[in-house]
């Protein structure tokens, strides 16, 4: 037996042993994920990162360095998958844009946090039209530590424009500042949903037996804080 056929053997073997590891972090991708993202699809992307990490490993497979390295290799690569993908789609897009602004546009002529019927109003959209908005969003919502990859942040991953680079703005001495103080700002049931999804690590679901709603209202109101805070960073930039 070559050399080759063995290693091909071993790699196999090795393969096979973190296969779990691989299914895993895709089903925790996939819960906060549109349906039309594919189990399958993560895996394969997720299996391409764990050869890559095999490639790269000294020694034994076996140690738990090795297995957080895997796993850091493992869901950067679904991530790329899902870049690739571009799976939200363009509709989906210009209408959280258009929220943005709106709701940037409002809050600084009222001084103060809109609420849901406001905005809606302000946009020409009924309040279903404005929550379906919300939820046609709502799967950009992942952990912070999910999205974030070499050194991009919650910020530049949830809160740029699409296609939008913002080096300079992470970079200014008081965006940090300002940031903390517009999420000190959001209205009180954001705030708490924002702290439970990404401090306390708490599903959708979760959340939603906390507060006693349901999944899809506790991602609407996540996905509004989150835009609510991207309305505040237009606010930033334009001062800036």
């Amino acid at each position: 037996m070559s050399d080759r056929i063995i290693d091909s053997a071993t790699r196999s073997a090795q393969v096979a042993e973190y296969l779990p590891l691989v299914q895993r972090i895709a089903q925790r991708l996939l819960v906060r994920l549109p349906p039309s993202v594919d189990l399958g699809d993560l895996v394969q992307a997720g299996l391409m990162g764990l050869l890559d990490a095999l490639e790269q490993k000294e020694g034994s497979a076996n140690d738990a360095a090795f297995q957080s390295y895997a796993a850091i290799r493992i869901r950067g690569a679904m991530l790329d998958e899902l870049r690739e993908q571009d799976w939200l789609p363009r509709r989906a897009r210009q209408r959280e844009q258009k929220i943005a602004k709106g709701m940037a546009r409002l809050e600084q002529r009222l001084g103060r946090a809109v609420s849901e019927e406001e905005l809606a109003e302000d946009l020409g959209w009924t309040l279903k039209e404005y929550q379906e908005a919300l939820r046609d969003g709502g799967g950009q919502l992942l952990y912070l530590e999910d999205l974030s990859s070499d050194n991009e942040s919650f910020v530049a991953q949830h809160l740029r424009d699409d296609g939008e680079d913002l080096p300079e703005i992470l970079s200014a001495q008081h965006f940090q500042r300002d940031l903390e103080h517009a999420i000190a700002r959001l209205p009180e049931r954001e705030r708490l949903v924002m702290a439970l999804y990404y401090q306390e690590d708490l599903t959708l679901r979760e959340i939603g037996k906390v507060l006693d709603l349901t999944e899809s209202r506790v991602s609407q109101i996540l996905r509004q804080a989150v835009l609510r805070l991207r309305s505040s960073l237009i606010d930033w930039r334009e001062e800036a």
